[in-house]
């Protein structure tokens, strides 16, 4: 028997990461949140940074920024969120534009406007959203694409702090963060209106957090109802947008960013919630269910037809339904892939449905990342989706005439009008325009509006909610189009070159420290690929779920896009808890590529991790 006190057990040591020294953030818009600063990476030694590429378009990059806010808080003096703005539409590239997104969706940290990607090919990001964290030294140790790393980051944090905290590398304080003035405006980046029984109109004041009812003239305040805080209560909401009357004359209203219905009532003021759970839907949850314990996700608009209040749950490229009798919700169109897929609703594609209106057999759909008018009808045996004016995730523009070559830019907003032709609010065209089905013919109404959301009839004018403007705007609903000279762009990302043949398609991932792949209930790993055009793939297409495929191009396509999504569910990695945490990861990726000789022979896709 020894009686020797055991030898203490050794402290473990910091994981070994692989380390790159960060490019530098460069951005010809220069910076906002800083009070004129410009900001060099030298200004941020000694502090933990996370840079999130982001677009203000991507539904995806709007839940990190959610995501990132507890971090942020928590962390506030060792922490610094980066945000580089990276645009993808033409809009976005626009300054101003950029300021008013920053406001709109309480971006509390510096952000550089990087119009040209210049940042964003610096760090070989591929995909909206990315988080590249930065050490006090100035080496990148990770990259994370897509949603769900929130837990991942904030551990990575702690063991950051601890590391540098030891090394002396590591200093604390207040941040780069400057506040801009805060401007008194009625309304501030309205979503969405109607017209109440009342003859009063109610708009989604989205960035305060409330509805306001408004007199019949749309600019005296009669009402705000909600705290004007973010939060999920009876008082509160969190960026609402849509609104639909129920037939009862009460108001549904998607609440956007607490991910549920809630029912507002006119008469009492009351507000109650009617579905979602507050937490936002991830793969492998229920999609149909008692509508209070189904998680949904991003709602963003919301319209009475057939019965039902559909949904355009702008979060996952989906349609959902709320039945108000039955107290049920579920999924009724779409795949949760991104992109235009015409057909049975089941196997539809959408990218970010966020305008809708019924329009008697039909309910039309602006979705917005398509730049596409879309629409639902009933068929035999279900609900069909067919497609009205757009092609796809990469082609936009203003441009007039026959549907099958007209363009749009992001649009929010569809309104159907009384001669059966629909009103489209062209969001980042500045426009209002108009899609006739009965001659195919696309319009514009009207021009020199700012980032117009959202239109509902008057009598005989139209009301446009001018959401960068801050006000809603009558119209008389002209006889004679507008005349505008058309103009047509691609997203502005370069193509990736690829080699002809076997391209190996890597998704890296890498647990987070503490956590292990979760394969309890089978694989847990999704990987799931196509392309456009279809014949652009000659294999490897569809569903499995290893994170790793070979592709076989089509040698006789020299160029398309490549859709892939992946998902991995990790879990903490300690054998005495029964009930570990477990978390998913996602990310989908379109790849523009373009076949040459000297292309690349592997597509490496950075989910969590880096890329060794």
């Amino acid at each position: 028997m020894n009686d020797a006190a055991p030898a203490p057990t050794p402290a473990p040591a910091p994981r070994r990461r692989a380390r790159v020294r960060a490019p530098e953030l460069v951005g010809k818009g220069g910076w906002i949140n800083t009070g004129g600063k410009e900001l060099t990476l030298a200004d941020l030694r000694g502090r933990i940074t996370i840079v999130d590429f982001w677009t203000f378009c991507c539904i995806n990059c709007l839940h990190v920024l959610d995501e990132l806010r507890e971090v942020e808080e928590k962390h506030r003096d060792t922490v610094v969120i980066i945000g580089v703005h990276s645009p993808k539409f033409v809009h976005e590239a626009d300054h101003a534009a950029v300021v008013d997104a920053v406001e709109r969706y309480e971006v509390h940290h510096p952000v550089l406007d990087d119009p040209e990607l210049v940042t964003w090919k610096q760090y070989a990001v591929r995909a909206w959203p990315t988080l590249v964290v930065i050490d006090p030294e100035g080496y990148v140790v990770a990259q994370h694409a897509g949603e769900g790393h929130a837990h991942a980051i904030a551990r990575l944090v702690e063991e950051l702090e601890a590391e540098h905290e030891a090394k002396g590398t590591l200093r604390r304080g207040d941040g780069p963060y400057v506040a801009p003035e805060p401007v008194a405006t009625d309304l501030r980046f309205p979503g969405k209106a109607l017209v109440l029984p009342s003859g009063n109109l109610l708009v989604s004041d989205s960035t305060r957090h409330q509805l306001v009812e408004l007199a019949p003239d749309g600019e005296s305040v009669v009402r705000r109802i909600g705290s004007g805080e973010r939060g999920f209560g009876p008082e509160a909401f969190s960026e609402p947008q849509g609104l639909a009357l129920l037939p009862d004359g009460r108001v549904v209203v998607a609440d956007t960013v607490n991910h549920a219905l809630r029912v507002f009532d006119p008469e009492s003021g009351a507000v109650e919630t009617v579905a979602g759970t507050g937490r936002q839907w991830w793969q492998g949850s229920p999609t149909s269910g008692p509508a209070l314990e189904v998680d949904l996700s991003s709602p963003w608009d919301v319209a009475w037809w057939q019965g039902r209040v559909w949904i355009a749950m702008a979060g996952v490229h989906q349609l959902w339904t709320w039945d108000p009798e039955a107290g049920t919700v579920q999924v009724a169109a779409g795949t949760t892939n991104e992109g235009l897929v015409d057909g049975p609703a089941a196997e539809a594609w959408f990218a970010q449905p966020s305008g809708l209106a019924a329009a008697g057999d039909r309910l039309w759909i602006a979705d917005s990342e398509t730049s596409a008018l879309r629409y639902v009808e009933a068929a035999e045996g279900g609900y069909v989706i067919r497609s009205a004016v757009g092609s796809g995730l990469f082609d936009f523009g203003h441009r007039d005439g026959d549907a099958a070559q007209a363009l749009l830019q992001h649009p929010l907003g569809v309104t159907a009008l009384p001669d059966g032709s629909v009103a489209v609010c062209d969001t980042y065209n500045h426009a209002l325009r108009r899609y006739d089905p009965a001659t195919g013919q696309v319009s514009t109404l009207a021009t020199d509006l700012r980032e117009p959301s959202d239109a509902v009839l008057v009598g005989e004018d139209i009301v446009v909610v001018e959401s960068a403007r801050h006000r809603l705007t009558r119209l008389r609903l002209p006889e004679e189009a507008v005349r505008v000279d058309a103009v047509a762009h691609r997203t502005r990302r370069a193509a990736t070159e690829v080699a002809p043949g076997t391209l190996r398609l890597d998704v890296v991932f890498q647990a987070p420290a503490g956590q292990k792949l979760d394969t309890r209930y089978g694989p847990s790993t999704r990987l799931l690929v196509s392309s456009t055009p279809p014949e652009l793939l000659a294999g490897g297409e569809g569903a499995g779920t290893d994170l790793f495929r070979d592709l076989v191009l089509n040698p006789d396509l020299s160029e398309g896009v490549l859709h892939v999504s992946a998902m991995a569910a990790s879990c903490d990695d300690d054998p005495a808890n029964e009930y570990p945490a477990c978390h998913v990861h996602q990310q989908d990726w379109g790849v523009p590529v373009v076949v040459t000789a000297d292309g690349a022979a592997r597509l490496p896709l950075v989910l969590a991790g880096m890329d060794e």
